[in-house]
């Protein structure tokens, strides 16, 4: 893994000297970040580091750090190490990555800026501005072309990201295994969200986001965010869309299971061969858009097999019926951050447009290798969007006895996270389930 992250650095370092040089730019200086504290008081949010210095740097939980990039140079990080006893201050820098840098440890805040690079030079700084540590006069902050560029690197993911990522998906498969256990055991969302955290060894702020954990009718919920104490009675179904993280690269993986066999079950079932049918389209050279619409045409195949919908695929899609059984998009390119960077954009940074009538797709670009994105279709029954469906002249269109037995099952959403190769693809989530066991 030491050799990995030496040939991540050297390609960090190509990709950011050229793009500084190209840009105009002598140095560029990325600003981990500072805690905030909530209004009129003085506890810290959890810390999160900003991605761009998290992509250089395993230091998740070190704010007020500092890294100059210099063209022709080493790169050259402030590592902040106070003398403190009211927390816990930062270890000293472990050789398997410092090694990589020239590091200069400082007990104040700031003391980087001593040491920048003086008047006439051109200096980009990428970080937030109004933070204790932003503001620096004569630099360029957060220019917008040297950031696309950046982010468009970001989308090619290096051997030592890629494992990061693998090991992420790892440990989620842990807490989700732990998490259904906990489920066929009649337990609450909050005990299951418990046992969750249990499994992959992490607490809430080390998680990508909060974890979904939605029993029943709050599987419709797209992104539920309560956790119950008391367990429902009886627990039919089970939505959980959970992650974990490995030095900051992130996993984005959700299961649904049924209480008992039954309607719902089969639903579940087919879903999840549609999910493995999308997954192993992937591949360089595909629109995605296509994959998200061919994601609609085969989950409106699904619901009219079940008796949910009375009319053909193609109709369901080109009347915008899919949408409101599958409102959101396929899915979302994933790394350093769970939605990450440059979805929307083709190699140039030009807008790449969502395809009509479909507002939430995040993912609108053409896959290359190394990249990492996200397959979810789901199958939901949404309250209100069925409620307006009802009051259309499409209504007939549902066969809403079907879609009332199966609303208290909340909804279904089955989420890999899958890595573009040369030759195709590599389903990092399930060869996760087949690590551990199927």
């Amino acid at each position: 893994m030491n050799e990995q992250y030496a040939a991540h650095v050297r390609e960090m370092q190509e990709r950011w000297q050229r793009i500084a040089t190209e840009e105009g730019f002598d140095a560029v200086l990325v600003l981990a970040g500072s805690p905030r504290v909530s209004f009129l008081d003085d506890f810290e949010y959890a810390f999160r580091a900003n991605p761009h210095f998290l992509a250089w740097l395993p230091l998740t939980h070190h704010p007020h750090c500092a890294l100059l990039v210099r063209p022709g140079e080493r790169p050259r990080l402030w590592y902040y190490q106070p003398e403190d006893f009211w927390h816990l201050p930062p270890t000293d820098p472990e050789a398997w990555w410092s090694d990589r840098f020239e590091i200069d440890v400082m007990g104040e805040p700031g003391a980087w800026r001593a040491a920048l690079p003086g008047a006439g030079a051109s200096l980009a700084v990428i970080g937030d501005e109004t933070g204790p540590d932003g503001s620096i006069p004569g630099a360029e902050h957060n220019p917008e072309q040297l950031l696309m560029r950046l982010h468009l690197e970001r989308t090619r993911k290096t051997g030592w990201e890629i494992d990061c990522m693998r090991r992420a998906n790892r440990r989620a498969v842990a807490g989700h295994r732990a998490a259904e256990r906990a489920f066929r055991e009649g337990r609450s969302e909050f005990d299951i969200h418990l046992e969750y955290l249990r499994a992959v060894r992490q607490n809430d702020a080390e998680l990508p986001y909060g974890s979904i954990v939605a029993l029943n009718e709050h599987g419709a919920v797209l992104h539920y965010q309560q956790r119950e104490r008391v367990a429902p009675e009886p627990s039919r179904s089970f939505l959980i869309d959970a992650g974990a993280t490995e030095y900051a690269y992130a996993s984005d993986i959700t299961r649904t299971h049924a209480g008992d066999s039954g309607a719902f079950a089969d639903l579940i079932s087919a879903l999840d061969t549609v999910q493995q049918d999308l997954a192993a389209a992937v591949g360089p050279g595909l629109d995605y858009r296509d994959l998200h619409l061919r994601a609609h045409l085969e989950i409106s195949g699904v619901l009219r097999a079940a008796g949910i919908i009375r009319v053909a695929p193609e109709e369901a899609v080109s009347s915008g019926l899919s949408a409101v059984f599958f409102p959101h998009g396929l899915g979302h390119f994933i790394g350093l951050q769970t939605h990450d960077v440059a979805g929307l954009v083709d190699d140039h940074g030009a807008p790449v447009p969502r395809p009509d009538g479909h507002p939430f797709l995040r993912l609108t670009r053409k896959l290359e290798p190394g990249n990492v994105l996200t397959i979810e279709p789901g199958i939901y029954f949404i309250e209100p969007l069925l409620s307006r469906w009802k009051e259309t002249a499409d209504a007939t269109a549902v066969d809403w006895a079907v879609v009332e037995s199966l609303a208290p099952c909340g909804g279904i959403r089955i989420e890999d996270n899958v890595l573009v190769t040369r030759e195709g693809a590599e389903n990092l989530t399930r060869d996760a389930f087949a690590g551990q066991g199927g």
